[in-house]
């Protein structure tokens, strides 16, 4: 029996299941709409209200997930708005994908007629073993990066988070967002970059 057709028949395991794997991940994205924990959280218990109630007219043209999100994201919308502190996920997502950018050098890349390398970075991150000793502490590094991605603006870092740490792939995460294809790769792509250039001043920092 699938995951779907327990929560139909009411399996409170199953559901319990489905709220482990996914009430982290929601609970981040509610907040980039609504102003507080507090509010993020009545939107999460919200969405899973409706989710036990529209069970049965779920058509499964996305996945699960995917649907769950989806309604996640209006309902936390729809509470941003009334707030009157943020504006839709699309145009967010749009105002980010089309301002210029400037957390990394066009000159950091090779040139897109490189022969071996088109557009790839120009010269790496140095080798951990040329760092100092307190970035061989994995804890240490994994609290630079969440500092990173704290710093980024909201849409840069929901996306790059579902799909570097979560492993959402690109169409899920376009469809529960509610945003184009080339504004997630837009996103995703400047996302990872500002986190690099973070990482990298970090290390110089260090060296000096």
């Amino acid at each position: 029996m699938t995951l779907l057709e327990r929560l139909r028949d009411g399996d409170g395991a199953a559901f319990a299941t489905l709220v482990d794997g996914n009430a982290a991940s929601m609970l981040r994205v509610a907040r980039m709409h609504v102003s507080s924990d507090a509010v993020a959280q009545e939107v999460v218990q919200e969405t899973w209200l409706a989710v036990l109630q529209g069970l049965d007219r779920f058509e499964e043209r996305s996945s699960l997930r995917t649907w769950i999100f989806h309604i996640l994201v209006n309902r936390a919308r729809t509470r941003g708005v009334r707030e009157a502190r943020t504006v839709p996920f699309s145009t967010l997502a749009a105002r980010e994908a089309g301002e210029p950018f400037a957390a990394v050098d066009a000159d950091r890349f090779l040139p897109a007629d490189d022969a071996e390398w088109p557009g790839h970075w120009a010269a790496p991150l140095p080798r951990w073993d040329e760092v100092p000793e307190r970035h061989l502490d994995a804890r240490e590094t994994a609290t630079s990066v969440r500092g990173a991605l704290a710093a980024l603006p909201p849409m840069q870092r929901i996306v790059m988070i579902m799909r570097d740490v979560e492993g959402w792939e690109a169409p899920e995460i376009c469809n529960a967002l509610d945003i184009s294809e080339a504004n997630q790769r837009v996103l995703l792509h400047r996302a990872r970059s500002r986190v690099r250039a973070s990482l990298e001043r970090e290390m110089a920092d260090e060296r000096l």
